[in-house]
């Protein structure tokens, strides 16, 4: 059992933090504004997850997963670095400028990424950047897709890597599904991939999806 933040009450956030405490984990959720959130606003809550302010729960987690918007996290993080030193951080969100649709496109940080920019103000923590390719719902659940789906991960430190790839295996995902990229810096390769969710929605609406490298 691990003891895991998630800092971001949205859906994305929501689904990873039911998806962590169903398979045994303890998991509170960092959220700007905790006192507004009942108990029955979200499945999460629904199921005894706690939500608390974003740096009570990041000093009580080993792992930190980062789902806040992308254009405010670098932001919020930085502010955070004191109760984030030391901790894995994996970084899901992805910054960018959006048309008037609100779809991705462009990125935020076109000559770096999100995660190497988290990095830069958190240069105690160790930060992956995972799972920014996919629909929430495939995060916890890989298997609802009709062909295998691939979790990428970008970071400096191997160590870290391993821990979030048994947290992955104990989501359902296989570890030959789960593909180690390399240094922080490939994370740009990953987050230039969400400019083609605005394409894909238009064209299939708002199913579950997930990439996927063949060979």
């Amino acid at each position: 059992m691990t003891d895991i933040a998630v800092l971001g009450s949205g859906a994305v956030g929501t689904s990873l933090a039911t998806g962590l405490a169903a398979a045994g984990h303890r998991v509170l959720i960092g959220t700007t504004r905790p006192d507004r959130a009942r108990p029955g606003d979200d499945p999460a809550r629904a199921a005894g997850i706690r939500c608390t302010g974003h740096a009570e729960a990041a000093e009580n987690a080993g792992i930190v997963f980062n789902t806040t918007p992308g254009e405010v996290s670098v932001a919020l993080l930085g502010g955070l670095e004191p109760a984030l030193r030391g901790r894995v951080l994996v970084d899901v969100s992805n910054a960018a400028e959006r048309s008037a649709e609100g779809f991705p496109v462009a990125p935020v940080h076109p000559h770096s990424s999100l995660a190497e920019e988290i990095q830069r103000v958190l240069p105690r923590t160790r930060v992956v950047k995972a799972l920014n390719t996919m629909d929430h719902r495939v995060m916890t659940a890989p298997r609802i897709l009709p062909a295998p789906a691939t979790a990428f991960l970008s970071g400096d430190d191997p160590r870290a890597k391993e821990e979030l790839t048994a947290l992955l295996m104990d989501l359902g995902w296989p570890r030959e599904w789960i593909l180690d990229l390399g240094g922080l810096y490939t994370a740009r390769a990953l987050e230039w991939t969400v400019l083609m969710l605005g394409p894909f929605v238009t064209r299939h609406g708002f199913v579950p999806f997930g990439l996927a490298i063949a060979h």
